[in-house]
């Protein structure tokens, strides 16, 4: 059976990875294969630091959207990849790739997940996680500031000057591409409860019509 692609978008700090491992978790998997898309920013190392700083990171072009979509596709045929890692003090790629595995469920999550039809039309369900802005601004702080090293005055700079605008322009508007929209993100666990049900049963409909077999219901 192809594997089961599970899309995962919303703001920045609205949970989305959380989501991601709590419906994992609950699905009982002995192993699935995640795939976020903040890994594949675009190669920058050709611009100096200041350069590299200046980049609309919450732009889609800031995304190297066809790979991401090569490793989507490798996965559903099955085959490995290898992930770039992201590193987000020098805003540039790391020397260092990841190998990820096929597996029988697929999650991946990025803010800009749903804006590439291309990329959309792959999933076999797309949820949006909805979150408050304060609070995805203080999770987004505390994230850049404790894991990313980066000075409060720049994750506000930021803030302010894409983050804030990019969503209300390219995030919020695929909202309505969304088959569920999960309202406070990895805190909603009777919500998750109910999507990791229904992934069961997505997946148990898929195996049978690829198996031909006609599912009941």
């Amino acid at each position: 059976m192809k594997p089961f692609l599970i899309g995962i978008a919303g703001g920045t700090g609205s949970g989305k990875t959380t989501v991601a491992r709590r419906i994992y978790e609950s699905l009982h998997l002995d192993s699935a294969a995640f795939l976020d898309q903040d890994s594949y920013y675009k190669e920058l190392g050709h611009l100096s630091f200041d350069e590299r700083r200046q980049v609309n990171y919450d732009h889609p072009e800031s995304l190297d959207i066809d790979l991401f979509q090569e490793h989507l596709q490798r996965l559903v045929d099955g085959l490995p990849i290898d992930r770039p890692v992201y590193d987000f003090t020098a805003h540039t790629r790391a020397p260092q790739t990841v190998r990820v595995e096929p597996r029988d469920v697929v999650l991946a999550d990025g803010i800009l997940l749903f804006t590439e039809p291309r990329v959309r039309e792959m999933f076999d369900l797309k949820i949006f996680v909805d979150a408050e802005a304060d609070v995805r601004f203080i999770r987004r702080m505390r994230r850049d500031i404790e894991e990313r090293g980066r000075p409060l005055e720049s994750v506000v700079e930021q803030y302010l000057a894409t983050v804030r605008p990019m969503h209300f322009e390219f995030v919020e508007p695929t909202k309505r591409y969304a088959d569920i929209i999960l309202p406070r993100g990895g805190n909603n666990l009777a919500g998750i409860q109910v999507i990791a049900a229904r992934v069961r049963e997505r997946i148990a409909e898929k195996a049978a019509v690829e198996a031909g077999a006609v599912p009941i219901g």
